[in-house]
């Protein structure tokens, strides 16, 4: 599934704001690591785990297409991503295999839910952000 710029654009900037918090307080994992968990929490309260889990695989297997390098990485049961971590999947050669996953991610969540939930979902889950509709090319940081 090829993806609007706009999309690429948003895991971009979301990884951005966690590796910047990441820099002031101790680190948890990876940027992609936790852009992921903070997108899971809210979303496996809306479509339950099972939901979140299809939807998460869906993204993943979207993802490995473009980046070979998530071959390794697994949804697991609880919807966490077991090996996202690791060296050789942090960087591939087209780009930075996390937010290809994350935008794969939110290109779906764009397609099933729309793209006012799923930007309402970003801002929860980032309330120190302020995104506008990334598609509009209006985005703000407050």
């Amino acid at each position: 599934m090829m993806l609007p710029p706009h999309m690429r654009d948003l895991a971009r900037r979301l990884l951005a704001f966690e590796a910047a918090a990441g820099i002031n307080s101790a680190p948890t994992g990876s940027a992609a690591v936790c852009v992921y968990e903070k997108l899971r929490r809210p979303l496996c309260a809306l479509a339950g785990v099972a939901g979140f889990c299809s939807l998460a695989s869906r993204a993943l297997a979207l993802a490995r297409a473009e980046a070979p390098s998530l071959s390794a990485v697994q949804v697991r049961a609880d919807g966490s991503l077991q090996g996202l971590d690791e060296p050789q999947i942090e960087q591939h050669q087209d780009g930075d295999a996390g937010t290809i996953l994350v935008a794969q991610l939110l290109g779906l969540l764009f397609t099933f839910i729309g793209a006012a939930l799923t930007l309402r979902l970003v801002q929860d889950a980032w309330p120190d952000a302020a995104f506008n509709d990334p598609g509009s090319g209006d985005e703000r940081k407050s």
